[in-house]
């Protein structure tokens, strides 16, 4: 069993499937956070008597009572409003500003070592949010986005060429949104680039599915999707927990790398038990840039609107 103690903030479907994942793959004591009283209560409960099925039988304990995080060296924060038919990832800025900062102000009153990570949309103006409430330093504060739409592309990638989707591996970039940017040069199916092995226009119609991918899911469910989100910050969550120094992309602060400029964009990085310990700079060719640069000014936007509700 882990000596890790992981809290996870908001009870959700997100929130609620992340810490069932991380109690099954026993990444340590887990604690699920929700203002609703009895609905953390109940499903930490429901967790942990799955525990002697599945086989896990770590710590699972749900409530209203921040005390209950003291000690928490990793705190994931689910809370907020989802998405509905219609709306953007963008609508939701207002209300869940207001709703991560309350929760940041308690992660820092009660959890002052932990490392952040943050699900809550829109992505990249809530790590922000995070950051500035928190005051932690840059590192420790990560959101989970590229994990997800890497997963979502990768799987449109396998179900096109009918290969296995483990052995695709992607990385993507940018904001989590309309513009983020996969790259295709540096996906590979068993080694060999997608450009070797799809046309571009069949290239450029996963990229869009890819992109549109998690509206899809909520016209479909009428909310948010959350079993694959859940699963990007559980692999984001054993990274961290085990040191692994493992590289996916997440959404990590960038001062000199990329020409940033202080700001929380999506990027490849080496994750460890301090957070992001390396920020992984590849070399963009002239397209790649364009878009990334396009993603970014919709970044510092969103944070110059964040500033204001703060």
């Amino acid at each position: 069993m882990s000596n890790n103690k992981i809290t996870v903030v908001g009870a959700g479907n997100v929130g609620a499937t992340t810490a069932h994942i991380a109690a099954g793959r026993k990444l340590g004591e887990i604690v699920l956070i929700d203002i609703v009283k009895g609905l953390a209560e109940g499903k930490a409960l429901d967790m942990a008597e799955a525990g002697p099925v599945q086989g896990y039988d770590g710590p699972i304990a749900g409530t209203t009572d921040w005390t209950a995080a003291q000690g928490s060296n990793l705190v994931v924060i689910t809370s907020g409003l989802p998405r509905k038919p219609g709306m953007s990832r963008d609508d939701l800025l207002a209300k869940n500003v207001q709703i991560v900062k309350q929760v940041s102000q308690n992660v820092k009153e009660f959890c002052p070592g932990s490392i952040v990570i943050v699900v809550s949309n829109p992505l990249d103006a809530m790590v922000y949010t995070a950051a500035k409430v928190t005051g932690f330093a840059k590192n420790r504060i990560i959101g989970m986005a590229g994990v997800l739409d890497t997963a979502r592309f990768s799987h449109f990638v396998a179900t096109e060429l009918g290969v296995s989707s483990e052995d695709v591996r992607g990385i993507l970039m940018g904001g989590h949104g309309d513009d983020m940017v996969p790259l295709p040069r540096f996906t590979t199916v068993g080694g060999v680039p997608i450009t070797e092995l799809l046309d571009s226009e069949t290239i450029a119609r996963l990229i869009e599915r890819t992109r549109k991918g998690g509206i899809e899911i909520v016209d479909l469910l009428g909310s948010s999707a959350y079993y694959a989100p859940a699963a990007g910050v559980v692999k984001m969550a054993e990274a961290i927990t085990t040191d692994s120094s493992a590289m996916m992309p997440c959404c990590a602060y960038c001062e000199r790398e990329y020409d940033v400029g202080g700001y929380f964009i999506g990027v490849p990085v080496l994750l460890g038990k301090k957070g992001v310990e390396k920020v992984v700079e590849l070399k963009l060719n002239a397209d790649e840039r364009a878009r990334f640069d396009k993603s970014l000014k919709h970044v510092k936007q969103l944070a110059a609107k964040v500033d204001k509700l703060l």
